[in-house]
């Protein structure tokens, strides 16, 4: 075992976070943590701890209904997202990240009651945060597939190399035979 094996990428994809499988269960996977980060947001803002001068207030009077329609819908297009990217690629936490989002997205949403162009950009902003992990994922598996071409294309003219040198000791040690009763 060499230095360069201890740390092959080979082994860790063996054994890293790419979820393929069937489509039903990434729907699922991406209802559960939309459900999951919305209901934080909205039991965190559901009930305030301390007094609201000194942070985050509790859910505004007035209905609220549409603020959490609008965080499924944003948070179904963010866990999307980093789910169709992990069912491809290795992702970091997709799971956390889009929960963490929803969580402050809801709970700021609750809190304070944006207009509809706020709570489309905040929306935006979080879809955007969704594409960018994403984006860095599959630009570390892209890196990761021309590591392994390079590594796979020096293992081969190394071999090549070697049975060519084999291949010439074989014919010497052939001829010899030959010449021997």
């Amino acid at each position: 075992m060499t230095f360069d094996d201890l740390f092959d990428i080979d082994d860790i994809e063996d054994n890293n976070d790419v979820r393929p499988g069937p489509w039903w269960r990434h729907a699922l996977w991406t209802v559960g943590v939309t459900a999951f980060g919305v209901g934080l947001g909205w039991a965190g803002a559901s009930s305030s701890i301390g007094e609201s001068e000194f942070g985050l207030p509790a859910v505004a009077p007035g209905p609220f209904g549409e603020y959490l329609v609008a965080w499924t819908v944003i948070g179904l297009l963010t866990a999307g997202v980093l789910r169709a990217t992990a069912a491809r690629v290795l992702v970091h936490i997709p799971g956390q990240l889009a929960a963490v989002l929803l969580l402050v997205g809801t709970r700021l949403s609750l809190g304070w009651r944006p207009e509809a162009p706020m709570l489309a950009a905040m929306g935006a902003a979080c879809v955007a945060v969704a594409a960018i992990w994403s984006a860095f994922a599959l630009r570390g598996a892209v890196k990761a597939a021309r590591q392994r071409a390079e590594r796979q294309r020096v293992r081969d003219e190394d071999a090549a190399r070697t049975a060519a040198a084999d291949g010439g000791a074989a014919a010497v040690r052939d001829e010899d035979a030959v010449g021997r009763p």
